[in-house]
């Protein structure tokens, strides 16, 4: 009888146990999920611009590289369209950061509205990129035209206020052999040389 209960006290120790184990293992797997829940959002913003919500400029290169290396590949054309907001400055010392921060994501939004599928908005430096995958100069030009006159049509209404925003845009087209900062410096000069006029 005394081995009995014994074994009865061992077996009752096992499950015991046993049901320990199986807790801290589902404790485990639970801290596991809200891990990779984690980290899936901190890759997420690794890739966002916390303003505009856009993705970030480590986006856009890395598309720009797979479009420059699909261009070459292919034959086929892209463009990049640097976009700056051309009175910022003036919308922040006039009216405060506020608005000039409204003014950003209200173009955001306008941008993403605009552009293809196959296309990329994303914020660059203090503006805009757009990425126009299959699209010409010529056409990347007038894309780019028809983007500012459509933005101009579409004021911030800012309490009281409605801004109109004026885009400055440089284009770049990708061209054969480029890489992306060749592309990136083409188009942040063209934007520069049309903010001279």
């Amino acid at each position: 009888m005394g081995e009995a209960a014994h074994s009865d006290n061992l077996g009752e120790d096992a499950r015991e146990a046993l049901r320990r184990l199986a807790d801290e293992n589902a404790l485990l797997r639970a801290s596991i999920a809200e891990l990779r829940q984690r980290l899936a959002e901190l890759e997420a913003s690794a890739d966002t611009d916390p303003l505009t919500g856009l993705p970030n400029e480590r986006v856009l290169a890395e598309q720009l590289e797979r479009v420059a290396s699909r261009c070459a590949r292919h034959g086929t054309s892209a463009a990049l369209l640097a976009i700056d907001i051309r009175a910022l400055r003036e919308i922040n010392a006039k009216h405060g950061r506020v608005a000039g921060d409204a003014a950003l994501r209200h173009l955001a939004r306008l941008l993403q509205g605009l552009i293809r599928a196959s296309d990329l908005a994303a914020r660059l430096n203090g503006g805009f990129g757009l990425l126009l995958d299959h699209l010409d100069s010529d056409s990347a030009i007038e894309t780019g035209e028809r983007i500012a006159r459509f933005v101009a049509s579409q004021p911030l209404d800012i309490g009281g206020t409605e801004l109109a925003l004026d885009l400055t845009i440089g284009v770049a087209a990708i061209l054969p052999g480029d890489t992306p900062d060749d592309v990136l410096h083409r188009a942040h000069r063209n934007l520069a040389r049309v903010k001279e006029f």
